[in-house]
């Protein structure tokens, strides 16, 4: 929903839009802010996406994006999971968070639902071997996820800093889909 200056003050989604639009415009049970905001607007916009995952997903960036006033949630980051990658690291890690903070981290995101992230970093650590451990220490002797094939083993140093950051590099790409 716009107002008369183009601004966006309001980010919804519906399965039948008509329903929902009419839901604003009835004079039954509508709180104060619903009653300013149905007088601001001026005009309304609307995507239409494949399914109910991408619709969410669109109103989360279009919130985040344009932060209107009458959406109070969402506004935070904290709703839908992200991908992360430590990319400041000497050996990486990529896990999920709800967080996005300004910290030189990549974030990938959001996802739908905690399901699909943690699909998608399952694939991830499966397809590219990195380290699976939180907190990263060199040992005196490597993992057991080393000993399944499931881990490079950079806490051992059998994998290169370089050749390690090329697989990270392959992992942004997919993430970015530019893959």
């Amino acid at each position: 929903m716009r107002d008369k200056d183009n601004n966006v003050i309001y980010v919804g989604k519906a399965v039948v839009l008509k329903n929902r639009v009419r839901s604003y415009f009835r004079k039954t049970n509508k709180t104060d802010r619903i009653k300013k905001m149905v007088s601001l607007i001026d005009h309304f916009e609307y995507i239409v996406v494949g399914n109910e995952d991408e619709a969410l997903v669109l109103e989360c960036n279009l919130i985040k994006k344009y932060r209107p006033k009458y959406n109070v949630l969402l506004k935070d980051d904290k709703t839908y999971p992200y991908i992360c990658v430590d990319v400041k690291s000497d050996y990486p890690n990529v896990f999920i968070t709800r967080k996005i903070l300004n910290d030189g981290k990549k974030y990938f995101g959001p996802y739908p639902s905690s399901g699909s992230a943690r699909e998608m970093i399952e694939f991830i650590k499966e397809k590219f071997k990195i380290r699976q451990c939180r907190k990263f220490k060199f040992n005196d002797r490597p993992c057991l996820n080393y000993h399944i094939k499931k881990c490079l083993a950079p806490c051992q140093n059998y994998v290169s800093k370089e050749e390690y950051r090329k697989q990270i590099d392959q992992i942004i790409m997919l993430l970015s889909r530019k893959n």
